[in-house]
């Protein structure tokens, strides 16, 4: 199955979109539709949220989907055995889970990255885990030729050339303090960020994430980066439309995806 490394090299400019949906919001059936509308759409790589409690890097609009995937009894098995179908399907767009550190503790790492494996995903992001920490998830999954992403923010300072130097798939950038949510202008120098991440590791893709609502910001950040990645956005529109959001979804991604190859 496509790697996270296959997401940049086979966009049509070497950038890739990269949207984010919390799996089971408004159900586990519209999230399969969304996954393969998406890779049609031109997503290049799709972050799959997984149902959690404490969600605690994320604002109040991807709560509140955490909320109703939850009320839906969305499990992690759930979570993979849509994978499963949307492969069996035909649909090869590289996917990767974004969760926190308890679920995978609670799932076992060795049975999580397993499965990620057997069902053709590509890595996992951990927001919460710290680099310090990171060595405890990363073994069982390189073990499965999965990445485990790494994190780098503004208030990284000079850890970002150490966090560089052994991250995998592509570097995350924060791209603001706080959680994640729509932001009318991201003020925080990436292009500094992205310079020092190159420094040390000139092969690696960055891509730039919180924050990004609009096609004009997606191209922006792409510009100064390898691709931009788009969460609440999107899971606003779900929150919104419901049942009904695939199409808007559809659409919405198409827009950011193309402005993104274009940046």
């Amino acid at each position: 199955m496509p790697s996270i490394a296959d997401a940049f090299a086979s966009s049509p400019n070497g950038k890739a979109f990269i949207p984010f949906i919390t799996v089971g919001d408004p159900t586990i059936e519209v999230t399969e539709r969304l996954v393969v509308a998406m890779a049609e759409a031109g997503a290049d790589l799709i972050e799959l949220g997984i149902p959690f409690s404490d969600p605690m890097a994320e604002g109040p609009v991807i709560q509140d989907a955490n909320i109703r995937a939850l009320r839906n009894d969305v499990t992690t098995d759930d979570v993979f055995d849509m994978v499963a179908r949307v492969r069996d399907a035909g649909c090869a767009v590289p996917l990767a889970i974004m969760t926190y550190a308890n679920v995978v503790f609670s799932y076992g790492i060795e049975r999580f990255a397993a499965r990620e494996r057997a069902v053709g995903m590509a890595g996992v992001i951990l927001p919460d885990v710290p680099h310090e920490e990171k060595d405890e998830f990363e073994g069982a999954f390189a073990a499965q030729g999965l990445d485990v992403v790494s994190l780098i923010a503004p208030t990284s300072h000079e850890r970002i050339r150490q966090i560089a130097a052994d991250a995998s798939g592509f570097v995350y950038i924060v791209s603001s303090l706080g959680v994640t949510g729509e932001r009318a202008e991201i003020t925080s120098d990436i292009g500094a960020m992205v310079a020092l991440i190159r420094e040390v590791n000139p092969l690696l893709p960055c891509a730039v994430g919180f924050g990004i609502s609009t096609p004009g910001q997606a191209a922006r950040m792409a510009a100064l980066s390898d691709g931009a990645i788009v969460g609440s956005a999107i899971v606003r529109l779900i929150g919104e439309l419901g049942e009904a959001c695939v199409g808007p979804v559809t659409a919405s991604v198409r827009e950011m995806a193309a402005a993104v190859h274009r940046a």
